[in-house]
């Protein structure tokens, strides 16, 4: 097998001084700290539960015997815990996330779960990326019309990545606010060619939150409410969330597409460095 001629990421970072609706946390443990926390595994790992380490902290035991003093360089290896939800940076709905009919016996698939041969297949890139602002949500027609446009076919278990410009403003509040959603009449039409996977380099597929719950408290139409993610519940498939660098794309296809999730056990979504390979 050749090796590709470039990979192209399209995956957001995870950053803690970006603004986000939840908030990322990050707490670090240096080099020092870190061979301080090795230096008392030696106890902690002999422990038989946290009753007997409490036991052993109250004696004095768990007291470290070996600090980053004796390790290498007065530093030992560093540690990061990161808290964040399956929904920050790029990341993969699993059907499970968009919920299921009322009555239903069989739950939908958690990311776990999913075929990972849906993970990595022939990509496709939609530009509507000329089209943002107040625009409506990118219609069934408008996505035919650019596949005709760019002369493509779509072909069963393609992956098909949309640009609408909303990554031109990662890091603010008007990226949740402000950019153009998917149609569920559009995700429908994808599906119905044996689509699997759709990516969009917007927060989400559907309109911002704000404008749906202010049109359902309008309208009083529960059918406003998430379209397309609710979509899911009749017609499973997979969406990918906050994408970024589509416009690094030298072609509209003829490259490859992998999104393997990380695996999450029994999550509705999970985080993937989504990257383009064209050869």
């Amino acid at each position: 097998m050749n090796k590709p001629s470039a990979f192209i990421d399209l995956s957001v970072a995870v950053d803690p001084k970006e603004w986000e609706p939840e908030p990322v946390e990050r707490k670090i443990l240096n080099h020092q700290q870190g061979a301080d926390l090795l230096g008392k595994s030696l106890v902690i790992f002999h422990s038989k539960g946290w009753w007997h380490r409490l036991w052993l902290n109250l004696k004095g035991v768990l007291k470290p015997r070996i600090t980053h003093r004796d390790f290498p360089d007065n530093m030992g290896l560093s540690l990061m815990i990161y808290k964040l939800t399956t929904h920050t940076g790029t990341h993969l709905d699993a059907p499970y996330h968009y919920g299921w009919r009322e009555g239903s016996k069989n739950l939908p698939p958690t990311i776990d779960e999913i075929p990972l041969s849906w993970c990595y297949g022939d990509g496709v890139w939609l530009d509507f990326s000329d089209s943002t602002g107040d625009y409506p949500p990118i219609s069934q027609p408008e996505i035919v019309q650019k596949l005709n446009s760019i002369g493509y076919t779509l072909k069963p278990e393609d992956i098909v990545l949309i640009a609408t410009g909303a990554d031109k403003q990662l890091g603010t509040r008007q990226y949740f606010t402000q950019y153009r959603a998917i149609s569920r009449e559009g995700v429908a039409w994808l599906i119905d060619q044996g689509i699997r996977v759709i990516g969009v380099d917007a927060f989400s597929f559907d309109p911002p939150f704000r404008k749906m719950l202010q049109d359902y408290e309008d309208s009083n139409n529960n059918e406003v409410l998430w379209p397309a993610h609710f979509l899911g519940r009749d017609q499973p498939y997979i969406q990918i969330e906050r994408l970024t660098n589509l416009q690094a794309l030298p072609q509209p296809f003829g490259f490859k597409v992998s999104c393997f999730p990380v695996k999450l056990k029994g999550a509705d979504a999970a985080w993937s460095r989504v990257v383009a390979m064209v050869s």
